[in-house]
């Protein structure tokens, strides 16, 4: 591959020998990064790969052992975020940093009191930067009520608030759909066009190849290509990352039964603040064998609909059954020992203690298994049998760490995942309740995980899998709804429904025709005058 990029200018950075070692592991070796002035620069690699800790080297978070970087063309020391931000570097990262009992407002003036102050003229800088970069963020709306995609623009304008010139983006694609992530391209040119830089790290290695204007492959914390995406395909992106071809998520022959795993008749859930209902007679059933996929734009119920089903929230009307016992009124603990697995939405908030060793996350949320217990009256956990299943989850889902006394936080985002997805799978559960499995890992990851569901799936197992990657929910699903406003659509057949009749589906445009999609009568409108879906047209 001979497609070079030529470089013009003073760069806006330039790392040059980054070297960074973490016991037993070298995180970053030798790294050669130069980015232009008012371009987009992805990085790509494998998880675990070295690109987060390349970019907290960048962000002051950590400081290199040996390298220098050079900002604007002056070498910077660069010890802590503030030092970062004082130079004009600004990180958006993959898990945000919001307090949810705060208003947007007061997340974006928080430690930055200084600039604008905490009223109306930080109020006006928001609404600002909030309209010349199109990110619709409301200052005074709370953080608790909105959906992942919101936040993360009210991260990216947080940045922009503090002044920043630079811009560096952790997988910022992860958590939005395809019309969000035309969107935020949108808004990246509009950076670019400004004269900012955008430095941004991806697994999703066709996005790049839209966006970017040059990218750098790490592999194994060492730079190996930094090449034209003019030039490039997918394909030659992955053999430079991984060194193997790029996966598809593609289910094999069907595994459908007519045994009815999970059932959830007319479940509403209302809205605590007096508001639409957040879940509106959601009718729902997954059979042994089956993977029904949830589509949808962040924010339209699909969280509430995990919490329902996992017993973190009590329906207001209607219920949910497993098999034919009816769990609408269980706790956590009960649910998860009657055989429902969980991959939770965000794994630093809900499925791991980061300060804690590899084997005692193993045993998180399973504590009562008899398998984990010992001493007299079953009363202690059995330290031994933890640390042994660990060790073959670590071999059986490929989890790369030192060991397993490592912490959970030390490790990787996708190799958190795959730990996660072994501790769940090793159960052998009857439902898997699956919220963006693969959100943040690397194209590896992503198929080892993907074989897992389908051989689960082959074994009996019926999956709920909510998902924001369409190629992941037409791959796995054998069957396909949208939500939206907290109401189902009817079915979409994976096989012939396009990425824009779902997306459609899930913006609420009309003639989102979903019945149609699935072979089923045409010409049935799911989204009704105002854009809701009905439930018309189910198979």
């Amino acid at each position: 591959m001979t497609h070079r990029v030529t470089h013009h200018g003073t760069p806006a950075v330039e790392l040059h020998g980054i070297t960074k070692r973490f016991p037993g592991v070298v995180a970053n070796k030798d790294i050669e990064l130069t980015v232009d002035r008012g371009t987009v620069h992805a990085i790509v690699g494998e998880n675990g790969a070295g690109k987060s800790t390349l970019m907290k080297i960048l962000y002051g978070v950590q400081q290199p052992d040996e390298g220098t970087i050079t900002v604007d063309g002056t070498v910077r020391t660069l010890r802590t975020p503030s030092d970062a931000i004082a130079a004009g570097i600004g990180m958006v990262f993959q898990h945000f940093q919001l307090a949810d009992n705060l208003t947007v407002l007061e997340n974006v003036v928080l430690g930055a009191e200084k600039l604008h102050g905490i009223g109306d003229a930080a109020r006006r800088r928001i609404r600002e930067i909030s309209t010349s970069y199109g990110l619709g963020v409301e200052p005074d709306a709370l953080v608790a009520d909105l959906g992942v995609g919101a936040r993360q623009r009210i991260e990216i304008l947080k940045v922009l608030y503090r002044g920043a010139k630079i811009v560096i983006l952790d997988e910022p694609t992860a958590v939005l759909v395809p019309q969000e992530v035309d969107e935020l391209f949108g808004n990246l040119r509009e950076l670019k066009a400004e004269g900012l830089t955008v430095v941004f790290i991806s697994h999703k290695l066709d996005e790049v190849l839209k966006v970017a204007d040059a990218i750098t492959v790490i592999r194994r914390g060492s730079t190996v290509a930094e090449v034209d995406p003019k030039g490039v395909t997918p394909r030659d992106l992955a053999e430079l990352m991984v060194g193997s071809e790029l996966p598809s998520p593609s289910t094999d022959e069907s595994t459908v039964t007519d045994t009815p795993l999970l059932t959830i008749e007319g479940t509403s859930l209302a809205d605590p603040a007096g508001g639409r209902a957040l879940l509106d007679g959601i009718d729902l059933v997954i059979h042994a064998g089956e993977v029904v996929g949830i589509a949808g734009v962040e924010g339209n119920g699909q969280a509430e609909l995990v919490e329902v089903i996992m017993g973190m929230r009590e329906p207001s009307s209607g219920r949910i059954l497993l098999g034919d016992v009816d769990t609408s009124d269980w706790q956590v603990r009960e649910i998860r020992e009657a055989g429902i697995g969980y991959i939770p939405e965000d794994r630093h908030r809900h499925a791991l203690l980061l300060e804690a060793p590899l084997w005692e996350n193993v045993i998180l949320g399973h504590q009562t298994d008899r398998a984990n217990l010992t001493g007299p009256g079953g009363l202690l956990i059995d330290a031994a049998a933890a640390k042994q299943e660990t060790r073959e989850i670590v071999e059986q889902f490929d989890v790369r760490t030192p060991s397993i006394d490592v912490t959970s936080g030390s490790l990787s985002g996708g190799n958190q995942q795959k730990l996660i997805i072994g501790r769940e799978m090793r159960r052998n559960p009857r439902v898997l309740v699956a919220a963006h499995p693969t959100r943040g890992v690397d194209v590896g990851a992503q198929s080892a995980i993907w074989d897992h569901i389908k051989q689960a799936r082959r074994e009996g197992l019926g999956v709920l899998l909510i998902s924001a990657d369409l190629e992941e929910l037409v791959g796995l699903s054998d069957t396909i709804r949208v939500i939206l406003r907290g109401r189902l659509s009817g079915d979409f057949d994976p096989d012939v429904v396009t990425r824009e009749q779902l997306g459609a589906a899930m913006t609420g445009a009309t003639g989102a025709t979903g019945a149609t999609a699935a072979g089923g009568p045409t010409g049935t409108d799911h989204t009704g005058a105002a854009g809701t879906p009905t439930d018309g047209g189910s198979r």
